[in-house]
């Protein structure tokens, strides 16, 4: 097992970048990238940083040249002659070829694109624009290079003995949950921390540390995997993950008139489910309001294995899902709830304990699995932060997020405006973003 500790004090960045691989990223981005691969080859988008901590001063905190040398790294990866056998060869929810041979061809190929950084305003304004297939991929490493190198900066401060006992403790908090966790019977539960994680040494701990804690699914444990496919790939573990608010975002930009927009999400889960089944086939429902969407969902979406609830009130969303699922004919109980936003152990107790038996439950473990520093150094410097890297733009026109939670909202407040309009959102209720 490798001392962290001890290859932070010594550490030299060539040995350990921060993004070592164009897998080392989440599975449901190659399942998207091949999906718009297909459907959507010649649209055009726009990526930005969008820091939600404003008093987190990124480009006061993070050297703009150290920023740089990360970001020239990423885009010197190619993907390795192991890495394409596993994704060409390896069996993913139970089917192999998952990705097609063209998509491969292309990937084999592939490097990130060029990038646009600038400081404004005590922040790092980083955009990526181009092919949409080619600029999503930028979404997760730029993440994980921002958060890592907060990190670092504050770690340099430390000495040897000192970070020693910084990792031991954190390493005990994440044993600590574990154990609780441990109490749960039936727990399924999955690694989703790439995109905000301490680091990926630290990540790779995390997902060791819960395959010995809580044991394999496929020898009848808890843990059922992990969204990081380097990770996977090494650990020899299931690779998960499904789709995300990005599709519907960019596919609602490209409509012309407000019938084609209310119609637009839909049609994202439409091709969707043209290429998948099964366990992949999972509605994210709150892009534009959960409710509304499923109150004008097409008949045949309630015919897909589950949901994800990613914002708002978890057990308020899982409710209406599952009130939805009985009005159209369909056994809640056959159906899977993946709880995926802001998850603490004591929320994770808590939804069990309130839907277990009534569907099935499972939760995707983010920032407070593989980033959860909080309390540990003084003025609490690695708590985890609110970062994201969003679709702005889609041929020209802005991208629209209205969520369950009215702080994660993003786009011009016109659009938002009629957004909500076009998908009778009402009154919400804002909550505390977790990050």
């Amino acid at each position: 097992m490798v001392d962290i500790a001890s290859r932070v004090y010594n550490h030299k960045w060539k040995i350990d970048p921060i993004v070592r691989s164009l897998i080392d990223t989440d599975f449901y981005k190659l399942l998207m990238c091949q999906s718009i691969f297909r459907n959507k080859p010649e649209t055009r988008v726009k990526f930005s940083l969008i820091n939600r901590s404003k008093s987190i001063r990124l480009a006061e905190l993070i050297d703009e040249a150290e920023l740089r040398e990360q970001l020239d790294y990423a885009r010197s990866l190619k993907l390795s002659r192991g890495e394409s056998t596993w994704l060409r060869g390896n069996t993913f929810y139970g089917k192999r070829q998952m990705f097609r041979s063209d998509f491969m061809e292309w990937f084999e190929g592939y490097q990130l694109p060029p990038y646009h950084l600038e400081k404004r305003d005590g922040q790092y304004e980083l955009t990526f624009e181009g092919k949409w297939h080619e600029v999503m991929l930028w979404e997760i490493p730029a993440l994980a290079i921002l958060m890592e190198l907060r990190g670092r900066a504050v770690l340099n401060t430390m000495g040897r003995f000192e970070l020693q006992v910084l990792y031991a403790r954190a390493m005990t908090k994440v044993w600590e949950k574990i154990e609780a966790l441990r109490e749960l019977d039936n727990l399924r539960i999955a690694d989703f921390g790439t995109r905000r994680r301490h680091s990926f040494l630290w990540q790779d701990w995390c997902v060791q540390a819960m395959l010995e804690g809580l044991g394999d699914v496929s020898e009848g444990g808890a843990f059922t995997g992990t969204s990081n496919c380097l990770v996977a790939m090494r650990r020899d573990i299931e690779a998960v993950g499904t789709n995300a608010h990005e599709m519907p975002m960019v596919y609602a930009a490209l409509t012309n008139s407000d019938a084609e927009l209310a119609k637009a999400p839909y049609k994202v889960l439409a091709d969707w489910h043209e290429e998948h089944d099964g366990n992949l086939r999972i509605i994210l429902p709150d892009t534009y309001g959960t409710k509304g969407f499923l109150d004008h969902a097409p008949d045949w979406l309630a015919g897909w294995t589950g949901i994800r609830i990613d914002s708002g009130d978890p057990a308020t969303g899982a409710e209406i899902a599952i009130d939805w699922w009985k009005a159209r004919g369909e056994d809640p109980r056959q159906k899977l709830v993946i709880f995926s936003d802001g998850l603490t152990v004591d929320k994770i107790r808590e939804l069990h304990a309130q839907f277990a038996g009534r569907v099935k439950v499972s939760f995707g473990w983010g920032t407070l699995l593989t980033n959860d520093f909080r309390g540990l150094v003084p003025h609490d410097a690695l708590a985890p932060f609110s970062l994201v890297c969003k679709a702005v733009e889609a041929d020209g026109r802005p991208t629209v997020k209205l969520s369950d939670n009215p702080a994660k909202a993003m786009g011009p407040e016109d659009e938002i405006a009629r957004y909500k309009r076009v998908f009778e959102v009402g009154q919400q209720q804002a909550m505390k973003v977790m990050v």
